[in-house]
């Protein structure tokens, strides 16, 4: 791999992992309505959102930081009200009780307009027009949950990147092209100095972890583990302190605790899945930092390659993704060559594509918790030269070929399942035949 390979991908992980404060997708819709608050120069007496379907699935049941309520109505509010679009994924970050309350007020106030984006396309997408009097502003965010494509100030429009957008989007058009191949050599052979940042993952991500446990979060699934129950039925093993700390993190986090955590390609539940399983690892297998920074790397770039051909949001729940991450991750740590790496991608697909995503919500511990069994279990069995074989289903000889065909059936092949997911999400409480 050349010097200048290397990076391309490091630019890419510093892209794609960074720190979030709640789940991206209403954080997301947060920022576009700060930006054109922003512009508008003056608190909007208006908002009109418009939506795609991925991002209003995603938006509607989590807990938003700091808030104690859920879905978009607080997000959009708090966004126009004391969001900073500058913090990005921490717009939120210095929200205080006083503006939660002046949110609420907003929301009685009927000032919030939310519609589903029919003509476009793209999975990720927002629209937001803050208007005040005479005055209006537009920005438009597409493709990954930063990207803002179109703004516009009355009207002067300050950006308009048009069929131009996918250059500068988080998973652009000229990224550098991964393989399995290229993840493992990076992570195995990468000056320890560059990659040394992703510790601050761990940091992060630990941090989540022990507020999971100390307060009651969520549906209290890391708590469960951890407790007399837990420890009676898992036993207090390296299996059970792994799912009980990835399930922690997430319990605090889709419950709306004010607390960052480092996310990876647009995802907080991704950056927790694909850290917190290596990191209780690392520890109780006794590996040196060394392993430890590498293995997060392995299992972070692992992510990212899945996502450049899956797309920021699909039908397919990232904790395929991410725990598939983590499963290489942990083959590392266990000691484990490339093929046998390849081994646990081949055995993790097997198992868990079809997961459907049905929105960000508390319950999302529970799948990033099922993921993360399977990943422990995946590593197991591919250390051992156990793997699922290309007679076997959607598993072909060439793991970055059984990748494609993982992605396809999520990006393409679930598309009629998106569809129908969402019609159920939005219909609750209708009869059906």
């Amino acid at each position: 791999m050349t010097s200048s390979e290397k990076k391309a991908i490091l630019d890419l992980i510093h892209r794609q992992v960074v720190p979030a404060i709640g789940c991206t997708e209403p954080i997301a819709v947060a920022l576009c309505v700060a930006k054109a608050a922003e512009m508008l120069g003056s608190q909007p007496e208006h908002i009109e959102v418009r939506l795609s379907a991925n991002i209003f699935k995603n938006a509607m049941g989590v807990g938003i930081p700091g808030t104690g309520m859920i879905g978009l109505p607080i997000a959009i509010a708090l966004g126009a009200l004391a969001g900073k679009p500058e913090l990005q994924l921490e717009v939120l970050r210095d929200c205080k009780k006083d503006d939660v309350e002046k949110g609420k007020k907003y929301i009685s106030e009927n000032r919030i307009n939310i519609t589903l984006e029919k003509e476009d396309a793209d999975k990720l997408y927002i629209n937001v027009v803050c208007s005040a009097g005479d005055k209006e502003a537009e920005a438009r965010i597409k493709h990954a949950h930063t990207n803002f494509v179109f703004l516009r100030n009355g009207n002067d429009v300050l950006l308009d990147g048009g069929s131009c957008a996918d250059k500068i989007t988080g998973a652009a058009t000229d990224d550098i092209k991964l393989t399995l191949g290229k993840v493992y050599e990076f992570a195995s052979t990468t000056d320890l100095d560059d990659i040394r940042f992703i510790l601050d993952a761990k940091k992060l991500n630990e941090a989540a972890a022990e507020a999971g446990l100390k307060e009651n979060y969520g549906h209290e699934l890391g708590k469960t583990l951890c407790s007399p129950l837990g420890h009676g039925i898992m036993g207090e093993s390296i299996f059970s302190r792994i799912l009980s700390a990835t399930s922690c993190a997430c319990d605090a986090r889709m419950a709306g605790a004010m607390i960052p955590v480092m996310s990876n390609s647009g995802s907080g539940n991704q950056g927790i899945c694909t850290t917190m399983p290596v990191v209780v690892f690392a520890k109780e297998n006794h590996n040196t930092e060394e392993e430890l920074i590498r293995a997060l790397i392995m299992s972070n770039l692992t992510a990212i390659y899945i996502k450049q051909n899956l797309g920021a949001l699909s039908a397919l729940c990232g904790c395929v993704v991410a725990s598939t991450g983590s499963s290489c991750g942990i083959t590392y740590l266990m000691g484990g060559s490339f093929e046998q790496i390849s081994f646990a991608v081949k055995n993790m697909i097997a198992n868990l594509t079809g997961m459907i995503c049905d929105g960000a919500k508390p319950s999302c511990a529970l799948k990033l918790t099922t993921g993360v069994s399977t990943a422990v279990l995946s590593a197991m069995l591919a250390m051992q030269h156990k793997y699922v074989t290309s007679v076997e289903g959607i598993i072909d000889d060439d793991v970055d070929q059984s990748i494609r065909n993982l992605t396809a059936i999520g990006s393409r092949g679930m598309d009629d399942t998106d569809r129908f997911v969402l019609d159920i999400m939005t219909h609750k409480g209708v009869k059906r035949e």
